[in-house]
């Protein structure tokens, strides 16, 4: 199947095999709206002020049946401001990601690589030929992503074509072959909910990752009611199943678009109905078995790109065993890992940070590790180490993974604030501060903050899950004193006029016009 970049306009039932063309990269529907204005209350001039106001915010009425956790220290002096339901164990939701960049950090240094080797089953011969397997033995490399970077989707094979170019390869007569089995684990982090993995929040994690895991979906209405929308697939050969039962509606109709791929299937069903006439609706869809949607897009890649491959293409992923191949062609390396966690916490991207976690934990796998130790409980067996060495207690963080996708991930106010000022002080400090959103400037917080004394001024981490917020990083006040806070609410029901998002920049807010220094 060639690489077209003619867009297929799929009709209902059909099998979508699509066009490289690069889009921009998909955000999260939080992100898409646009944030509400955060009120700006007058600057408090004292720290007892401060507390007044603080303690009158988290005692509201509205708050009754939830629970907060938020602690405010100064990172110049050491004391506490304020601090209410700190040592409560609450879900962080992605404010885990901090704890996940920071032992990346820590433990591999902002310098470091991760190296995905590319193998093959026999030498290169004198005349080209590679009688048998070419294999690219994944480790874990979150950073093929050209939906993000704006690029066109083939530009994700090139440092593996030019790898087999350098070797001398003219023709592959085996298959080529994507080995995803060095990390050890499921598809999906611990503690995810099987609602999770159909949305692309929650795609597959898998050794080799191709643009994150999942499809761009375009729906787009007929000109009259009554016929079927058609449906458009953005990226090629997603070996998906496009079960179109969507609808064209009154031009006056309500729009509403549902995808839901069926665990463990490659069947995607597509509901609803978008008013005639109308704009399209953009979705997505998760990919199944990513390491064989990446060999079979590898394999049209280096045949156009003129290396003749006899053999097919397929994917190896966990509990099956290696490639036994084991004659090196080269190596593709990552970006730094200041860059991979900037990656991962600017845009809070759950899948780059199970892979970086999962890459960690398996490096620290021996001769003595029992074969059923996962990549990820050895990554959270590593991080409970580092957070002994920060001083955190082990009483305030229980973590299963490293996103924050997991409802089952604790932690409290005090052991966030701990590890921020940890890592102030870290040797890797300017790559962690670098890599947090900027209010009002970037990643998860470039919409929200707009005019307010937070605005190119505080970084933090956000967190959100269904009755999870969290927010937590540095802010500089109005006397240009330096806090380091955190801020959780967890069930709480919020309305139409005040969303639970707001209650935490609020108070964020209050900090950034703080006056005082005492």
């Amino acid at each position: 199947m060639s690489f077209a970049r003619a867009v297929l306009r799929l009709v209902p039932l059909s099998i979508g095999l699509l066009a490289f063309a690069g889009l921009p990269g998909a955000r999260g529907r939080a992100q898409d709206a646009a944030a509400a204005p955060v009120a700006q209350p007058p600057p408090t001039s004292t720290q007892a002020e401060l507390q007044e106001r603080l303690a009158a915010h988290f005692g509201a009425a509205r708050f009754s049946g939830a629970r907060w956790g938020a602690k405010v220290v100064s990172l110049d002096s050491g004391r506490t401001l304020f601090a209410t339901g700190a040592e409560l164990r609450l879900s962080p939701a992605s404010v885990s990601k901090l704890y996940a960049g920071a032992l990346a950090l820590d433990r591999l240094g902002g310098d470091y690589a991760i190296v995905t080797p590319v193998l093959a089953a026999a030498p290169v011969g004198a005349d080209g030929v590679v009688a048998g397997d070419v294999v690219v033995s994944g480790r874990g490399d979150p950073g093929w992503n050209p939906r993000r970077a704006g690029k066109d989707f083939r530009t994700a094979f090139e440092p593996f074509i030019a790898v087999l170019q350098a070797a001398g390869a003219r023709e592959i007569r085996g298959d080529i072959v994507a080995d995803a089995t060095w990390l050890k684990g499921p598809p999906h982090g611990a503690g995810w909910t099987v609602d999770d993995m159909s949305d692309y929040y929650g795609a597959e994690v898998c050794a080799i990752t191709l643009d994150e895991n999942y499809v761009d979906l375009r729906v787009i209405p007929a000109a009259e009611p009554g016929r079927p929308c058609a449906v458009e697939v953005r990226q090629p050969a997603p070996g998906l199943e496009i079960d179109n039962r969507t609808m064209t509606l009154p031009a006056d109709a309500k729009r509403e678009v549902r995808v839901l791929r069926l665990p463990g299937e490659a069947r995607v069903l597509i509901e609803g109905g978008l008013p005639a006439g109308g704009e399209p609706e953009k979705a997505e869809a998760t990919i199944p078995h990513p390491a064989r949607w990446f060999a079979a897009c590898l394999r049209e890649a280096v045949v156009a790109a003129g290396i003749a491959v006899h053999g097919g293409a397929r994917g190896l992923r966990w509990p099956e065993p290696a490639h036994p191949a084991a004659v090196p062609l080269g190596e593709v390396r990552s970006a730094p890992m200041r860059e991979l966690v900037a990656s991962l916490m600017k845009p809070s991207q759950n899948l780059k940070t199970n892979l970086v976690l999962a890459h960690l934990g398996e490096r620290q796998r021996g001769p003595d590790t029992p074969a059923w130790r996962r990549s990820e409980e050895l990554a959270v067996a590593e991080l409970n180490a580092f957070l002994a060495r920060a001083g955190i207690s082990r009483a305030h963080t229980i973590f299963e993974e490293g996103s924050g996708l997991s409802r089952n991930n604790l932690t409290t106010a005090d052991a966030n604030v701990r590890l921020l000022q940890h890592m102030a002080a870290h040797r890797e400090a300017e790559a962690f501060l670098a890599s947090l959103p900027v209010a009002g400037v970037d990643g998860s917080l470039g919409r929200r903050f707009k005019g307010t004394a937070a605005e190119g001024n505080m970084r933090a981490k956000t967190g959100t899950l269904r009755y999870a917020h969290s927010l937590a990083g540095y802010v500089t006040t109005a006397a240009g004193e330096r806090l380091v806070f955190s801020l959780m609410l967890n069930r709480h029901l919020a309305t139409d006029e005040r969303s639970a998002r707001e209650e935490l920049d609020a108070v964020a807010v209050m900090l950034a016009r703080h006056a005082g220094r005492e």
